[in-house]
């Protein structure tokens, strides 16, 4: 959590030093992250995949397991970096006017936006490979590791946008292109400091790049049919939200794109709670399930879901009272967008709570191997509700961003009860590492 937190600031700082540069240079910036978002789950969704598998064989204590699980999540994370990359090179800018249909300054955001992507397009494969390690090193219960390199990188990044986004130290004044320089010198740093130290340590899960290939394809099989229906629904779940950021980008110019990236960057800091549920579940869980004690997985999977509700009500709690800063954090971001993001993140904190336990839920279900839940709910709530709620608000009232984002909100109750009754099955009370 405390990694997740200081990945969350650097964001924070990220869009605290292009807000500088006014609403259109910041919107532009954030409709890329936006997009880059759909890559993102899709990479940490494959990695939790073969996660799953290597938490389990740890707890087994199958070395040669974990190797297979590592070799997968590589393979895994370099692929789809490819292919995303690709996109990106060669259509940013029919995909950053997807998310601005309608916007007031599409114009200037496709024109700032387009040159970032591409650029962006550099730090897909680094950004897969430190992932790769980094998580297999949280699924055996050694965070400080990730912890460290993270805050190395998190330096990196910041003193690089300092230095390239306004010029300082004598460096040209590169504005928007810097910000991207600054991430990617931190990306590639991050990922060599991850291989250097696990081969230097021969931790147990680690292979040199040469034998990375020398996967078992029945693994493979395994971890796919595990996990395809995971990778589903992850992805359509941020697909939804990306569809729901190009409707509300729709109601206005860009104090619309800038209030709500801002809002969304600040909540992203409380957000830590979810990958600190999610991490606890598949270690606490994963490992009990991998050396045979159904009986004690059970027990921790009441705690977990029980500790998220009261841990997320205190983390909305923090969240209410961060609006305060808003106007320190984000003091050159017109009066509007400012107001904005005030509104999105009171309702974000109002929201911590239940999404604090729907996470457990999707945790617990997962640390057993079945991805059937998020099949159940994110896809289907996802498709045939939340989508037509905010497409519907969008079409037919005069309501603002924020409010489409809350009313779209409230079918996640529906999630939180399909998955209440489907957990009641123990699906997911399964040791993945007797075949």
């Amino acid at each position: 959590m405390l990694q997740q937190l200081i990945m969350s600031l650097v964001s924070l700082i990220d869009n605290f030093m292009v807000a500088g540069l006014g609403d259109a240079k910041m919107g532009a910036v954030n409709v890329v992250n936006s997009i880059n978002f759909i890559y993102y789950i899709a990479l940490f969704t494959l990695g939790n995949a073969g996660g799953i598998f290597l938490a389990q064989y740890y707890g087994a204590k199958n070395n040669a397991g974990m190797q297979q699980a590592y070799r997968f999540k590589v393979l895994a994370g370099i692929i789809i970096s490819i292919a995303y990359g690709l996109l990106l090179l060669v259509i940013p800018e029919k995909l950053i006017a997807l998310m601005t249909m309608n916007n007031a300054a599409q114009a200037a955001i496709i024109q700032y936006g387009s040159h970032y992507m591409r650029l962006m397009a550099v730090t897909l494969i680094p950004m897969a490979i430190a992932s790769a390690i980094g998580s297999s090193y949280r699924e055996i219960g050694k965070t400080t590791v990730p912890l460290v390199i993270s805050i190395i990188a998190t330096l990196i990044n910041t003193i690089g946008n300092w230095i390239l986004i306004y010029g300082n130290l004598g460096a040209p004044r590169l504005e928007v292109t810097g910000a991207a320089y600054a991430t990617i010198l931190a990306r590639v740093i991050e990922m060599i400091a991850f291989l250097v130290y696990a081969r230097w340590k021969r931790t147990a899960f680690f292979v040199p790049f040469a034998n990375i290939f020398a996967i078992e394809r029945t693994l493979i099989l395994r971890i796919l049919k595990r996990s395809w229906m995971m990778l589903l629904t992850e992805t359509s779940w941020s697909i939804s939200e990306t569809v729901i950021t190009a409707l509300y980008n729709t109601r206005g110019g860009a104090e619309v794109v800038a209030g709500m990236a801002a809002g969304w960057t600040m909540a992203n800091v409380f957000f830590l709670i979810f990958s600190g549920i999610q991490t606890a579940a598949a270690v606490s869980i994963g490992t009990t399930l991998g050396a045979g004690e159904l009986d004690e997985a059970r027990r921790r999977a009441v705690w977990i879901q029980s500790g998220a509700v009261v841990f997320g009500s205190f983390i909305g709690l923090m969240a209410i009272l961060a609006t305060a800063i808003i106007p320190l954090v984000f003091a050159n971001l017109t009066p509007q967008a400012q107001r904005i993001t005030a509104e999105l993140l009171v309702v974000v904190a109002c929201y911590i709570p239940l999404w604090s336990l729907l996470s457990s839920q999707f945790a617990v279900s997962r640390a057993g191997g079945d991805a059937a839940l998020g099949l159940y709910v994110d896809f289907t709530v996802s498709l045939f509700l939340f989508i037509p709620a905010a497409w519907a608000l969008t079409m037919f009232t005069t309501v603002g961003p924020v409010l489409i984002f809350a009313l779209s909100k409230l079918t996640d109750i529906c999630k939180v009860s399909i998955a209440h009754w489907y957990l009641k099955k123990e699906r997911w009370v399964k040791n993945l590492t007797v075949h």
